[in-house]
């Protein structure tokens, strides 16, 4: 299983934009990833309800995981997003 460790850089957290972004990227990689607080149970990374769910705060760490082979390219992108807090998806996820 692949895992990745990242702190939340939005300062606002996973909520409402940023989580949109994640969701969007999340849902593109086209690989089952979930999410979850470094403390809490993971979750679905493709569903928004879910992801808003986490109440996470700028950061916060995070655990992104995925159990199929190749994660770890799409886990990388994913980690990338949630560590800079970018304002827009890029085009590179």
């Amino acid at each position: 299983m692949a895992e990745r460790r990242v702190k939340v850089g939005w300062a606002e957290g996973l909520h409402a934009r940023p989580a949109s972004i994640f969701v969007r990227a999340a849902t593109a990689s086209g690989v089952p990833v979930t999410i979850a607080k470094a403390d809490g149970s993971p979750v679905n990374a493709a569903s928004m309800l879910a992801v808003l769910g986490l109440g996470a705060q700028g950061g916060d760490e995070i655990v992104l995981t995925s159990d199929v082979d190749g994660a770890d390219v799409a886990l990388d992108r994913l980690a990338k997003l949630v560590a800079e807090g970018l304002d827009e998806l890029p085009e590179t996820v």
